[in-house]
């Protein structure tokens, strides 16, 4: 049985005081709030704080003591949240585009199909990506701000792209196949605990801004604001 969540609490904790109607452009001002209040992070990782996918825990993790998550803590929770509003979402599985070409196996990344009159993807557990959701059946290109994102048909996937300068490069793939917290944890367990993660290698705390993003790298402190990118190495 899927445990409720406290709507008013969670809508505190990413300070959104909009329209609670199923709609388009609630799901937009929702998702905008929470990834501009709710890190991307891997804290629990390396403090070795087990990370358990139930609504309970999570809620009390991201809401209650204020923390962030990873993809499947932060989308499962928010697609948790978007059901108590009344929207049809399902989570689904997704494959992480490799700087080599390949993807990285099913169930690496989970992100979220919202059922409207049309059909959306929300993510709010990818770190740096699309800020607002993505029309799943637009083929042409989505602009958001000074990014521009596509999906498009990939064999028996769908495909989300991003425009650096004037290349398309993918993200990550998906099926629209509905899945639960269960088909998640063999992926949430081998993140936490394998040295072939990237999440164990390093700790990251990431927030988008409404100019960009702030984040902590290891030692690294990088800021991005308006296409224009600082870093700083903390002496401690």
């Amino acid at each position: 049985m899927v445990t409720k969540v406290d709507i008013t609490q969670y809508l505190n904790r990413i300070n959104y005081r909009g329209s609670l109607i199923p709609s388009p452009e609630t799901l937009r001002a929702l998702q905008v709030a929470h990834l501009l209040n709710v890190p991307f992070e891997n804290l629990s990782i390396h403090a070795q704080e087990p990370i358990v996918l139930k609504n309970e825990a999570l809620f009390s993790k991201v809401v209650e003591r204020r923390r962030g998550g990873f993809c499947y803590e932060l989308n499962g929770l928010f697609a948790a949240l978007l059901r108590e509003l009344g929207f049809d979402v399902s989570m689904l599985s997704a494959e992480v585009a490799s700087a080599s070409g390949g993807f990285s196996q099913p169930f690496d990344h989970m992100t979220l199909l919202v059922k409207l009159e049309e059909r959306w993807l929300a993510d709010v557990g990818f770190g740096d990506s699309f800020l607002e959701p993505l029309k799943i059946d637009a083929l042409s290109e989505q602009v958001q701000g000074d990014q521009a994102f596509r999906i498009v048909p990939d064999g028996d996937y769908l495909l989300v792209l991003r425009k650096y300068a004037d290349e398309w490069k993918p993200e990550y793939r998906f099926t629209l196949r509905p899945y639960q917290y269960n088909d998640f944890e063999e992926m949430c367990l081998y993140h936490q605990t394998s040295s072939q993660s990237h999440f164990t290698q390093k700790r990251v705390c990431s927030l988008a801004t409404i100019s960009g993003r702030i984040t902590l790298s290891d030692m690294r402190f990088i800021v991005t604001a308006n296409g224009m990118r600082e870093e700083h190495t903390l002496a401690s």
